[in-house]
């Protein structure tokens, strides 16, 4: 398989940004991707006001994903990405979807909101309360993820567990006192400790820090991205999945049963 990051500033208006997913559709299937992962929060972005989750939102009906269905018909590019979609109680779900040739074929409400270093995602977020499902792309198991996700070690194992083998992650990572070595350890540690390959893709601009990366089952950033705008390119070699789960037998070796989504 063949993944592409795309890597870009989210702009307050969202004529701007389906435009931009698009060329980046477009660049990705000129590269023979197969799977395209772009950041989260796609829709739109403001660092002055932090309601415009609220005020962008649209429904998977609506304007945004529309578009990006038509843009993605009689073409097998599987592309991912989250937005942000209506919820009850005027709130917003945050929404990773996958489209491929004009359809959605999976979503995945955020089960981790961002309740850290002083910022508040659950105050307009409502979190989901569903384990992600797994996505079948060029002959590979893919398990789904987004940003805040990946400090909590328990779901990529269960999506390991549950046979992904490359696990993708959305993000808007935020600048920040180590916030780089944070992103840099997390995405590392999800893949070396499940043996798989991990997509994280970042927004960039004035407020995120970029640097979506790809990393193999050992640990190893086989490409990457630096602070601004860029496509970058990587291959998933299910050889070096079964080499790395042969001399690193973790998921074999481990005396814990897998893990479960807490209902409290």
């Amino acid at each position: 398989m063949k993944v592409a990051l795309g890597q870009f500033a989210v702009s307050r208006e969202w004529p701007e940004n389906v435009n931009t997913c698009i060329d980046l559709m477009t660049q990705a299937k000129h590269g023979a991707a197969d799977l395209l992962v772009l950041p989260e929060g796609v829709l739109a972005r403001d660092i002055a006001d932090p309601d415009i989750v609220l005020k962008a939102a649209q429904p998977l009906d609506g304007p945004f994903v529309t578009q990006l269905l038509a843009a993605s018909r009689g073409s097998n590019l599987t592309v991912v990405l989250c937005i942000h979609v209506p919820a009850p109680n005027q709130r917003v779900f945050n929404v990773l979807i996958a489209l491929r040739n004009g359809e959605i074929i999976a979503q995945y409400r955020k089960l981790h909101l961002y309740d850290a270093f002083s910022v508040k995602e659950s105050t307009n977020v409502s979190p989901g309360n569903e384990i992600p499902p797994l996505l079948d792309i060029a002959g590979l198991k893919v398990g789904l993820m987004t940003c805040y996700d990946v400090r909590f070690p328990e779901l990529a194992r269960r999506l390991v567990l549950d046979g992904a083998q490359l696990l993708v992650l959305p993000s808007a990572w935020l600048r920040g006192p180590l916030k780089e070595a944070h992103w840099e350890v997390l995405v590392t540690a999800r893949a070396l400790e499940n043996t798989c390959y991990i997509a994280a893709a970042g927004e960039c601009g004035p407020r995120n820090i970029g640097n979506s990366m790809v990393v193999d089952p050992l640990g190893v950033a086989v490409a990457r991205a630096a602070e601004g705008p860029a496509l970058i390119l990587a291959d998933i070699d299910p050889a070096r999945i079964a080499y790395a789960r042969s001399v690193l037998p973790v998921l074999e070796n481990r005396r814990f049963e897998a893990p479960r989504l807490s209902r409290d």
